[in-house]
């Protein structure tokens, strides 16, 4: 299992566009990805479970990842968090 925390510096905020890039990230990997937000935590390839974290500027991530490629996974979509391509 792969863990890391990263800190939401989006500016102009969050757009669909972006959560869709996310998740077609995430479903490259066939590990299990969870990106959690305080108490919640949602399928990383989950188009619903993503938009019911609320991801907005200044909040905290977590993501974890479980399985054969976990530590890529976190590593590609905490990059990606960080320095969305929009």
């Amino acid at each position: 299992m792969a863990t890391k925390s990263i800190l939401i510096n989006w500016e102009e905020g969050i757009e669909m566009k972006s959560i869709a890039l996310l998740i077609q990230k995430a479903s490259v990997f066939d590990s299990t990805i969870y990106i959690s937000r305080g108490d919640r935590r949602a399928n990383a390839k989950s188009l619903l479970g993503m938009m019911s974290l609320g991801i907005e500027d200044g909040i905290e991530l977590s993501i974890t990842a479980e399985g054969s490629d976990a530590e890529e996974a976190v590593n590609v979509i905490a990059d990606f968090l960080e320095n969305p391509e929009v």
